[in-house]
């Protein structure tokens, strides 16, 4: 497995440009999970369901199967939030994983950058991101700068660009 992360401020169309980078990566025979940080509380559950009362009532997992797919929730009830190793250990064997947020974590990640967003650019504090998606032109950023609607480049650049998994992990102190 190998790991490369789409970072950006809020706004600037992380999650617009990964559902399209999905179909491209897949079309070229490339398995694809993808791993989200929240910054806020959030719930995938629905108040009044069975996995919702259980969850409610202390269960510190709740895992809810059915013949189209398989869902784990875990309640950290005071732990600390995982860390982004933690997390990608637990995901099954794929080509690749995208991580969509964690900016500032040491990964290699490409910046999604829209000028409409008002927020700075990251990649010049930031020597981890290895390439920018923008609308706007930034000569001076000392890596590739990619027209943020290039699907096809920026999975090109996710392709050579993602660092394989277990030396992270390793680093990390993790197993694959």
């Amino acid at each position: 497995m190998r790991v490369i992360g789409l970072a950006g401020w809020s706004g600037a169309g992380k999650t617009t440009v990964l559902t399209r980078l999905i179909p491209e990566l897949s079309a070229r025979g490339v398995s694809v999970s993808t791993l989200k940080h929240a910054h806020h509380a959030f719930d995938l559950d629905t108040p009044g369901k069975d996995s919702y009362a259980h969850r409610e009532a202390g269960a510190r997992e709740v895992l809810i199967s059915s013949e189209r797919r398989w869902a784990l929730m875990r309640e950290l009830r005071g732990e600390p939030e995982a860390t982004l190793p933690d997390l990608l250990a637990r995901l099954s064997p794929v080509d690749l994983v995208i991580v969509e947020g964690f900016k500032r974590q040491p990964h290699v990640k490409i910046e999604i950058h829209r000028s409409g967003n008002g927020k700075p650019p990251l990649h010049p504090g930031d020597p981890t991101i290895v390439a920018v998606a923008s609308d706007t032109a930034f000569p001076d950023a000392g890596r590739p700068v990619i027209d943020i609607n290039d699907i096809a480049a920026i999975a090109d650049i996710m392709l050579v660009r993602a660092q394989p998994l277990a030396p992270m992990l390793a680093r990390a102190g993790q197993r694959e």
